[in-house]
């Protein structure tokens, strides 16, 4: 699982460093208590996650609690159907009291099937940004606050489409996760070092609670749990925070797809340009092939495409 991923990759990229004895890190090693500490911040980077709520770790779409709430929301816009559908005899029949022939008029027809249409889109467009992607535009935003504003009837009393709540997570604009959803997944950190740290790790691997603990922080500082930057982050740390973004990218969630190792390239290029990753171990990571020495062992043959190396090298 990700946990082993992460563990190896780390301790591969530090071996790899190690080895080398030109470029970026010629005179940086780490001797056998240091490997070991690599070695074991890896395998429990993640421990602090026991105490997050399964639904939260496994949320699959942005309106899922114990179960999918766009099922729901379509019902609603079926029951909306039905009204316009009802709407529509209504008026044809007081059209034939009136007018003395069956013939349905054109213009209440051609109304009805457009507001069948119209709801049709709105639930096809509901459906599919449930699923968290990487970008949500303000755009697609404005479409669910107008689609929210339709209503319908619950026990003769009339309700918007969509509650409060479910614009809030509809309109999340990465992943699946609301704010509040986000700082309980992002507390695993700070409690992977409060756990880490209350274990009497020997003095020669008492860096292993603030190495695991550092996987989300970042080069800018705006990482998490402690908001360290730059110098405070010891390359140890940046290696599993690179390792771990790695891995995520690359593998299947219940949130999303695996993505191919092109792609994935490319956002942890940019990754380095937003100062979330490390420069110069992210262009050894490329120079020394370590992504695709890990592909081959570990992702499905149509995630291993072709990948650009001048161009990756040219963004650092």
């Amino acid at each position: 699982g990700h946990i082993r991923r992460v563990a190896e990759l780390t301790l591969r990229i530090a071996q790899k460093i190690n080895e080398t004895s030109d470029g970026l890190f010629a005179d940086t090693g780490f001797n056998a208590d240091q490997l070991k500490e690599i070695r074991l911040a890896g395998w429990l980077h993640d421990i602090g996650k026991i105490t997050t709520p399964e639904f939260v770790v496994d949320k699959s779409t942005k309106l899922s609690t114990i179960s999918d709430g766009i099922v729901t929301v379509k019902t609603r816009l079926e029951l909306l159907k039905r009204d316009a559908e009802i709407a529509f005899l209504k008026e044809w029949i007081g059209h034939c009291l009136e007018e003395g022939h069956t013939e349905k008029p054109d213009a209440l027809e051609g109304q009805f099937q457009e507001r069948c249409r119209q709801l049709d889109e709105d639930g096809a467009f509901l459906n599919e940004i449930n699923y968290g992607g990487e970008y949500l535009a303000e755009d697609k935003i404005d479409r669910i606050g107008r689609i929210a504003r339709n209503r319908w009837f619950l026990n003769g009393e009339e309700q918007p489409l969509l509650s409060e709540q479910e614009v809030t997570n509809l309109a999340i604009r990465r992943g699946t996760l609301n704010n509040e959803e986000r700082k309980k997944i992002e507390n695993h950190a700070a409690v992977t070092l409060t756990m880490l740290s209350a274990l009497p790790f020997p003095k020669k691997i008492k860096n292993v609670p603030s190495i695991a603990a550092s996987h989300h922080e970042r080069i800018d500082g705006r990482g998490y749990p402690r908001g360290l930057s730059g110098d405070q982050l010891p390359l140890q740390a940046r290696i599993i925070a690179l390792a771990d973004v790695f891995e995520a990218l690359t593998a299947k969630r219940p949130y999303k797809s695996a993505k191919k190792i092109s792609e994935v390239m490319r956002i942890m290029a940019m990754m380095v340009k937003d100062n979330h990753l490390d420069r110069d171990l992210f262009r050894f990571f490329i120079e020394e092939k370590l992504f695709l020495a890990y592909a081959e062992e570990n992702l499905a043959t149509d995630q291993q495409d072709e990948v650009d190396f001048d161009f990756l090298l040219d963004q650092q």
